[in-house]
């Protein structure tokens, strides 16, 4: 089950911001959805990747990511280096809501939490927003949570762009392919939208989304946290 996250206030947290800027960070965070992936697909080399991956993983310094979307939610990823077993969690949080776990890769693996219609609509950050607000920087640090059997040609390019920017040679087409297939703990799955739910839902046994997101959160709450997802499929 994923740790909750109060319980993250008495961890080792340390703020991941600084990491999105360091050689092999793409490659060390990525690397469960492309195992076997040479780190220099990411235009890296195998030690720096090496070396962030123990980074992420060192157990006196757990790194949070901090994404911020409309109305006051955020998604906040916590990486979780305990003495029994290392997981990444992804919250999705509001000051005044229960958070919700969207991904966890702890043992009782919970993913995937959002489909690519939603995941296209939160790239741009808020106005005056703090935290991960580059659009490519989003897009490549949310990947995991993804797993959308439908994602669209638009997605691939996307992914492409994002990859370029944060230092991926040109030619990195396939590798954007091979990140849109999944997490392995879940893989990509079938999605459908609940129109009168108004909510993506998500066919993967191991899925939180199997229920309407944001079903437990007053109306008007819930109403918010649809606009900034998106929620509405295009005509």
């Amino acid at each position: 089950m994923a740790m909750a996250r109060h319980w993250y206030s008495s961890a080792p947290v340390v703020d991941g911001l600084p990491f999105l800027d360091e050689p092999g960070f793409w490659a060390a965070h990525l690397v469960d959805l492309c195992e076997g992936e040479s780190p220099e697909a990411f235009g890296v080399d195998a030690a720096d990747a090496g070396a962030m991956l123990e980074r992420l993983h060192d157990r006196s310094a757990w790194p949070v990511f901090t994404v911020p979307l409309e109305g006051g939610f955020s998604i906040v990823v916590h990486y979780n280096s305990g003495e029994e077993y290392t997981s990444t969690d992804y919250f999705l949080v509001h000051p005044g809501s229960p958070d919700a776990v969207l991904v966890s890769t702890d043992q009782d693996r919970t993913g995937p939490g959002l489909c690519w219609p939603e995941l296209a609509a939160i790239l741009n950050a808020p106005d005056g927003a703090v935290g991960v607000t580059d659009p490519h920087a989003r897009l490549l640090l949310l990947l995991p949570v993804l797993g959308d059997s439908a994602a669209p040609a638009e997605a691939v390019d996307a992914v492409t762009r994002a990859l370029i920017a944060r230092g991926a040679p040109e030619r990195c087409t396939a590798l954007a392919r091979r990140l849109l297939g999944g997490h392995p703990m879940w893989g990509a799955q079938s999605w459908w939208f609940d129109a009168d739910e108004r909510s993506w839902i998500c066919d993967g046994e191991h899925s939180p989304r199997q229920i309407p997101l944001g079903d437990h959160l007053p109306e008007r709450r819930r109403a918010e946290l649809e606009t900034c997802l998106g929620a509405e499929p295009d005509a």
